[in-house]
């Protein structure tokens, strides 16, 4: 399930929970909070971007294996493996 984030609306009155921003695991089908749990002030849904991760091409390339001391081995024949990195 989504976590989506909530903050009180501007000009409103809030409590500490929702002065700053709060986290709140929903289904995707659930409606958007209007009230903060903690004391019934307005709330809106904040757009945040989500974390990217670089392509697995690029973290499993030679280059980064051997910076993070791993070894890439690869099959030339059957059981035998030749040492790339």
């Amino acid at each position: 399930m989504p976590t989506y984030v909530y903050r009180k609306r501007d000009g409103e009155k809030g409590c500490r929970h929702c002065a700053a921003q709060f986290e709140v695991v929903q289904m995707m089908a659930d409606d958007a909070l209007k009230t903060c749990p903690k004391c019934g002030g307005a709330v809106e849904r904040v757009i945040v971007p989500v974390g990217i991760v670089k392509s697995t091409k690029a973290l499993l390339g030679d280059k980064n294996l051997k910076r993070h001391g791993f070894t890439r081995f690869v099959k030339e024949e059957k059981g035998r493996y030749r040492k790339t990195t």
